[in-house]
């Protein structure tokens, strides 16, 4: 994973450890209103496959990175969980609710790079 920061690397590593597809990086260093210069958005099938995803990235980057979040939400019904590091916001989603929200076209300004899925 090129070009990455050693956050960004970590979560989409954690998000992978648990199966977690269709990873989006979405670089929003050039947008001025944006949240965070990047998010990192993906799915799962199921609230407890959402729920076990946000809980390893948080576990993985306290562990490796020694880096708490900011915050988080949605663990309580797990259909779409944020987990905010400041400089990078992880969205994970169940995959309805993440096409309701469409977030890659709401930001599609910034540079959104697809990850391939690992099976």
């Amino acid at each position: 994973m090129q070009n990455l920061s050693p956050l960004q690397t970590a979560i989409v590593e954690a998000i992978y450890n648990k199966k977690g597809k269709k990873v989006s990086i979405i670089d929003l260093e050039k947008i001025e209103s944006s949240p965070a210069p990047a998010m990192i958005v993906c799915q799962a099938r199921s609230s407890a496959q959402v729920g076990a995803i946000a809980d390893n990235i948080i576990d993985e980057v306290q562990k490796n990175l020694h880096i708490k979040p900011y915050a988080s939400d949605g663990f309580r019904n797990a259909q779409w969980i944020i987990v905010d590091y400041g400089s990078v916001m992880v969205h994970v989603f169940q995959p309805e609710v993440r096409e309701f929200y469409r977030l890659e076209d709401l930001w599609s300004d910034g540079v959104i790079t697809e990850l391939p899925d690992e099976d």
